[in-house]
C-alpha cells in the first residue's frame, strides 16, 4: 500500500465511529469561548472603565489582535486534526495578526514620545498577564487536546502547541478586557509570551496524548 493511501486509510477510519464520544471541531470553537468566559468572570471581570474604554483605538485593538490570532490557529488546528490536509499553508494565515499588531507597534512609535516606549511596553501589568492568560486557557487546552484525541493528527506534538496557541488567543481576548495597559508594545512583548506558555504546555502534552 502506498503511504498516501495509507494515510487516507487511517484517516477515513477515524471518522467511523468507535463507540466513544466525540465532539466536533466547530462544537469545541463554539463552546471554547463560553468556557474561557466562565474562568474570566471567576478570576477578573471586566476593569471597571470597560465600557468608557470601548471608544479608545488602543483598546479596542487588543480584541482584534487577539481575536484574529485564535482564529488563524483554530484553522490551523483544524487541519493538524486529520491527515494529508495542508496545514502548513494554513499556517501563514499567521502573518494577517501579526501585520495587524505590527502596524499598531508602528503607529505607537510616531504618536508616543520615545522617552516613554519603554514604559509602555513593560506596563503595569506584566506579571498578571502572564498568569491570567495561561490560566484562563488552560481549560480550554484541555478541550482542544481532548477534541484532538479524537481525531487522527500525525504531527501530535505540533497539533498540541497549535491548540495551546487557539487557547491563549481565546484566553488574550477575554483578558483584554481587564488588561489595563492598551499600548500595543505592551501587547506585542507581553501576550506572546504568555501565549507561548500555553502553546508549550500542548506540545508537551499533545506529545503524549495524541499518538496513535
Amino acid at each position: 500500500m502506498q503511504t498516501d493511501d495509507l494515510i487516507l486509510d487511517l484517516a477515513g477510519r477515524a471518522d467511523e465511529d468507535d463507540g466513544g464520544f466525540v465532539l466536533p471541531l466547530w462544537s469545541a470553537a463554539l463552546i471554547a469561548p463560553v468556557l474561557a468566559a466562565a474562568v474570566f468572570m471567576v478570576l477578573l471581570g471586566p476593569r471597571p472603565d470597560f465600557v468608557a474604554s470601548l471608544s479608545t483605538l488602543r483598546f479596542d485593538m487588543k480584541f482584534i489582535e487577539a481575536g484574529l490570532f485564535a482564529l488563524t490557529m483554530l484553522a490551523v488546528m483544524a487541519a493538524l486534526a486529520r491527515p494529508a490536509r495542508p496545514w502548513r499553508q494554513r499556517l501563514r494565515l499567521i502573518l494577517l495578526p501579526a501585520c495587524v499588531l505590527l502596524a499598531a507597534i508602528g503607529v505607537e512609535l510616531l504618536v508616543v514620545p520615545e522617552g516613554l516606549w519603554a514604559s509602555r511596553a513593560i506596563g503595569q501589568n506584566a506579571g498578571n498577564c502572564l498568569i491570567a492568560i495561561p490560566s484562563i486557557g488552560a481549560p480550554v487546552l484541555a478541550l482542544f487536546l481532548f477534541v484532538l484525541s479524537r481525531q487522527a493528527p500525525t504531527h501530535p506534538a505540533v497539533a498540541g502547541a497549535v491548540a495551546g496557541a487557539a487557547a491563549a488567543g481565546i484566553a488574550a481576548l477575554f483578558y483584554a478586557a481587564h488588561c489595563p495597559d492598551d499600548s500595543p508594545l505592551f501587547v506585542a512583548l507581553w501576550y506572546p509570551l504568555a501565549s507561548l506558555i500555553l502553546a508549550g504546555a500542548g506540545a508537551f502534552a499533545g506529545g503524549r496524548l495524541l499518538r496513535w
